[in-house]
């Protein structure tokens, strides 16, 4: 009998999004013969950066954490030397309502001082003894963020070192299953409006819910985001993903833009990818999509976990899709010297979503090639409930989209005027287009929605589909944030090595 060829790869990864990216790089690292894939001609999915009309705008993410010394992007910006610029924005954000102008400093202690001179503030004893329980939670549940060998798979060491965490875990355990909201009513901030607006929009931006839903302990930790290492990225988001793909060329990884894997088919302890340019075999696959994405790619359908992906899929349906404005600005006198990032929101009173509540992101004057000199991109995002408008007709889904588009552009007249007055240029964004800008099922975001439940620690490890075959992304653990799909591509690939 002829003997079976070697495969040509160790491992294939499709999907060429920071999940996708974290698991070839760490790969390549491990000394892994490896092929990243990805449909799309740029890399970064939901957080990449993409060239119409000349302009070069954020797909979607535009601002996130995992910069700071440590951290797992400023490890691979330092040991691979990247071309990649920051800047260290103060204030990171601003929150704009009707009658609230929050600037959002880097430091937490100055973020207390700023919500205590607001109207309406209970005092800054209070709001002191409320993100000082905050930081427990943060310091906690981050600490595996900013230290991935933490996750599964475990060694000894990291177990070991989890055993002497006990104490600060265990304080999370009164949280647990309850919405951020308890928490925030036990601590007296219940009636101080600015900040229940303040955590409602951050928690709808990072776990994809409010504070009425928000799972405690990963709210309580979400609120850590513009602690942790955020920073703006010059020339876009983009830069990171493409300077990535660089690291994993220089570790002797095959990186393929524009490369659609066709179908993914097991044949004995081999699997096969089939793409446009032919077949690639490898005894290991990471998949970077939705769990809706694996019955239409994957054959036989037999061999994956049918039960897991059927509840994960429905789990992503409860959340949301989003609709954009990409748009060219010429800059106010004032504020124009740096980039600029926005929660805004028209109606306090009205769910944070579908025009109400926008996120606007602005280049800043370091941003080159993205617009001519003396202007600024800007990429306002919402998000949409994507199961409502899926049951509409098509001409129904289309007056949808126009009047959350409208929504979207009232909110920021009304409450961002000055970076409205003066438009060169906009181009819209349904789901679907959004779907085809960054390689989402359906226009799906930000993952699963994390609501109060011990559903939240149930899978807590590298998901294995079928044998060497596994997902990765914001809709698997530790899932989300961008940071976060890069951490839980790095575990998967510890997971896939130890097998191969």
């Amino acid at each position: 009998m002829t003997p079976r060829p070697e495969p040509r790869f160790d491992a294939i990864v499709v999907g060429a999004g920071f999940g996708g990216l974290g698991a070839a790089l760490a790969l390549a690292e491990g000394g892994a013969r490896v092929a990243l894939l990805e449909t799309l001609r740029y890399p970064g999915g939901c957080a990449s950066t993409f060239t119409r009309d000349g302009f070069r705008f954020e797909a979607g993410a535009t601002l996130f954490s995992g910069f700071s010394e440590g951290q797992l992007f400023r490890r691979w910006i330092d040991r691979y030397d990247l071309d990649v610029d920051l800047d260290w924005l103060d204030p990171i954000v601003e929150l704009r309502a009707p009658g609230i102008r929050l600037a959002i400093p880097r430091s937490r202690q100055e973020l207390v001082r700023r919500f205590a001179a607001l109207p309406g503030a209970p005092g800054i004893r209070r709001l002191s003894r409320f993100f000082a329980r905050q930081r427990q939670a943060a310091e906690a549940l981050w600490s595996v963020l900013d230290e991935p060998e933490l996750l599964p798979p475990f060694r000894a060491a990291s177990l070991l070192r989890h055993l002497a965490r006990t104490p600060r875990y265990a304080r999370l355990l009164p949280w647990i299953g309850r919405p951020l909201a308890h928490l925030i009513e036990r601590g007296g901030l219940g009636g101080f409006r600015a900040f229940r607006l303040y955590a409602d929009a951050l928690c709808q931006i990072t776990v994809q819910c409010g504070s009425e839903e928000a799972e405690a302990p990963v709210a309580l930790a979400a609120m850590d985001y513009y602690f942790r290492g955020t920073a703006h990225v010059r020339g876009g988001i983009g830069r990171l993903a493409w300077a990535l793909v660089e690291a994993i060329r220089r570790q002797g990884g095959v990186v393929r833009l524009a490369e659609r894997a066709r179908s993914v088919v097991r044949e004995a302890d081999v699997w096969l990818v089939r793409t446009r340019g032919g077949v690639l075999r490898a005894r290991a696959v990471v998949l970077n999509v939705l769990p809706q994405s694996l019955p239409g790619l994957v054959e036989p359908d037999g061999v994956l976990e049918r039960a897991t992906l059927e509840e994960l899929s429905a789990k992503v349906e409860r959340g949301w899709g989003a609709c954009m404005l990409y748009a060219v600005v010429r800059p106010p006198c004032a504020g124009a010297q740096v980039a600029r990032h926005f929660q805004v929101i028209a109606d306090p009173e009205r769910p944070l979503a579908e025009g109400n509540h926008v996120f606007c992101s602005i280049s800043g004057p370091g941003d080159e090639g993205r617009c001519p000199a003396g202007l600024r991109t800007m990429t306002v995002s919402t998000h949409v409930d994507l199961g409502r408008l899926r049951a509409l007709s098509d001409a129904e889904q289309a007056c949808t989209v126009t009047a959350i588009q409208e929504a979207m552009r009232a909110t920021l007249a009304a409450e961002l005027p000055e970076w409205r007055a003066d438009i060169r240029y906009e181009r819209t964004a349904s789901p679907r287009t959004f779907a085809r800008f960054t390689g989402r099922h359906l226009g799906y975001v930000g993952g699963v929605p994390r609501r109060a439940g011990l559903w939240n620690y149930q899978r807590l490890s590298p998901l294995e589909v079928a044998p060497k075959l596994f997902l990765v992304g914001d809709s698997v653990f530790p899932g989300q944030s961008t940071l976060a799909t890069a951490v839980g591509g790095h575990r998967v690939a510890a997971k896939a090595l130890a097998g191969l």
